[in-house]
């Protein structure tokens, strides 16, 4: 929930969407609702599988029509209904207004062109400009993101990941975008060039004031550049709030299970605990709570219907069934 003086960039509503294939139907995404304002990062986390990129390529209407559907719900974007658009459409939305940072740079990038050529296509689609204009542009977005101009002229296959990933950040920033998502820009980068990337686009949020979804698994990275948490389960939105609230006032058993299974510091003795058993498959998902198989705290209620989200503050909600139990509190106490 923003505040009302908050200007909302993206705001989505039961958004569902599925996978229907012959024989079955994967349930991706499953009635979920977020929103992001004007300046703030939105930290989407969950394992793999949980619907995370899903969402994201929703949001900008890449998924896979068929077998990809989106069910129902709403997406807008700067007060933009993104699902009502032409294909047309769209396309002057994406990179312009919305952009994504897609997980792999070393797929994202076409190995025949130079990268100078490739952040200028993106300038060329969406702003007046002649080539050398945009060309020029393109080697000045390269020195954003602390990459020399000179190294324009080269490809891809000449630069390190990290390097790659930079470029791939400039691409998506060559239009200022108002939105921009962040699908885990760090994986397969060693830990230097991780905190060298992160630290790049904290900077670029502060200076452009971008709304930004970071979607990871990694908690130290949402504890350090994200403002508020989603946590994902099986398609659905667990447990949202701010980044303090999540982390130091958790709700869910299930991000208590991801918190509890990180090492600490502190206890370096203690064994990890790992959250037991895994994830449903998204084609059968079961009648109540698809976390009750893996949950400490599971009742009878939690197997017999689907929780719905409850509010623990103006910005803080939980889906679990446990919250109408006025003895769950006391029980979780016990467990800590």
């Amino acid at each position: 929930m923003m505040a009302d003086n908050q200007e909302i960039i993206l705001d989505i509503q039961n958004l569902t969407v599925h996978y229907v294939l012959e024989d079955e139907t994967v349930e991706a995404v499953n009635d979920i609702s977020l929103q992001v304002g004007k300046g703030k990062t939105l930290g989407l986390v969950g394992e793999t599988g949980a619907g995370k990129t899903t969402t994201a390529l929703a949001i900008l209407r890449l998924i896979s029509d068929p077998p990809g559907v989106i069910k129902s719900g709403s997406i807008k974007v700067r007060d933009i209904d993104i699902l009502s658009l032409t294909k047309h459409q769209m396309e002057k939305i994406r990179g312009k207004d919305v952009s994504m940072i897609f997980q792999d740079p070393m797929t994202s990038l076409n190995p025949v062109f130079t990268v100078g050529e490739q952040i200028a296509e993106s300038v060329l689609l969406h702003e007046h400009l002649s080539r050398q204009e945009a060309y020029e542009k393109a080697k000045d977005l390269l020195e954003m993101v602390g990459i020399p101009k000179f190294r324009a002229a080269e490809y891809p296959h000449q630069f390190s990941g990290g390097m790659k990933q930079r470029v791939v950040i400039a691409i998506a920033l060559a239009c200022n975008p108002k939105f921009l998502i962040a699908d885990e820009p760090t994986t397969a980068l060693d830990v230097t060039i991780q905190a060298q990337v992160l630290e790049l686009m904290i900077n670029l949020k502060e200076k452009y004031g971008t709304a930004m979804i970071l979607i990871t698994h990694d908690l130290g990275i949402v504890a350090e550049i994200c403002d508020e948490v989603a946590v994902m389960y099986a398609g659905r939105i667990v447990e949202k709030g701010t980044l303090e609230e999540v982390f130091n006032r958790t709700r869910h058993p299930y991000t208590e299970g991801l918190f509890n299974s990180l090492p600490n510091i502190h206890r370096r003795h203690e064994d990890l605990q790992p959250i037991p058993g895994l994830m449903p498959d998204p084609t059968a998902l079961p009648k109540g709570c698809a976390f009750a198989p893996r949950c400490s705290y599971v009742s009878a209620a939690c197997l017999e219907r689907q929780p719905y989200p409850r509010a623990i503050s103006p910005t803080h909600t939980v889906r679990c069934a446990a919250y109408d139990d006025p003895g769950f509190m006391i029980q979780r106490r016990q467990h800590e």
